[in-house]
């Protein structure tokens, strides 16, 4: 069986590099999943537009997150749904980010939904899903290879070859590391 380092960083329990199998870190991804909204609970939105927004962020790629400025309801420029990034941690601080710049109501924005793929389980790697499309179609091959993502964006970058983590590395841009190679 062939064995892959992985980063730490992007493992819940880990406190140094673990290795793992190729084929467990394929079975917590969700490659074929369609993406799946939860709709917090507010006082401040209505049935009808919450609707509206499991509906929009239904079509959103996961992970994602919601935020809409309370005082101003959903049909304004402040509500932001940050989607295709690789955990709802870091979508929902982006969102929040984007809904505060944008809003104009004393009131902080706030999250009221989570974009996450369908039968979501809590896993120790999670990737975006264009980075989980591209790990499971282009992750292959006895080659030296790498694969790099950003803990704060969706970022994501896949290279092979003699210098394929550097490669990876450049492709995903600053702030990444590299989450699996061989």
């Amino acid at each position: 069986m062939k064995y892959w380092v992985l980063a730490a960083t992007f493992v819940a329990t880990a406190a140094t590099a673990q290795t793992m199998g190729l084929k467990e870190l394929r079975g917590m991804l969700y490659p074929n999943a369609k993406a799946e909204v939860e709709i917090l609970t507010k006082d401040y939105l209505p049935p009808d537009q919450a609707a509206l927004l499991r509906q929009v962020g239904a079509q959103q790629a996961y992970y994602g997150a919601i935020a809409i400025s309370p005082e101003e309801g959903i049909m304004v420029q402040a509500t932001v749904a940050a989607a295709n990034y690789h955990n709802v941690e870091t979508a929902a601080a982006a969102a929040l980010r984007d809904c505060n710049a944008k809003r104009k109501a004393a009131r902080e924005c706030e999250v009221v939904g989570f974009i996450r793929p369908a039968g979501w389980e809590p896993q120790p790697v999670q990737l975006s899903q264009a980075a989980t499309e591209a790990f499971v179609e282009d992750f292959r091959g006895n080659e030296p290879k790498a694969f790099a993502i950003s803990p704060t964006t969706g970022e994501w970058g896949l290279a092979k070859g003699g210098n394929a983590a550097n490669d990876a590395m450049a492709q995903c841009g600053q702030g990444c590391q590299v989450l699996l190679q061989n």
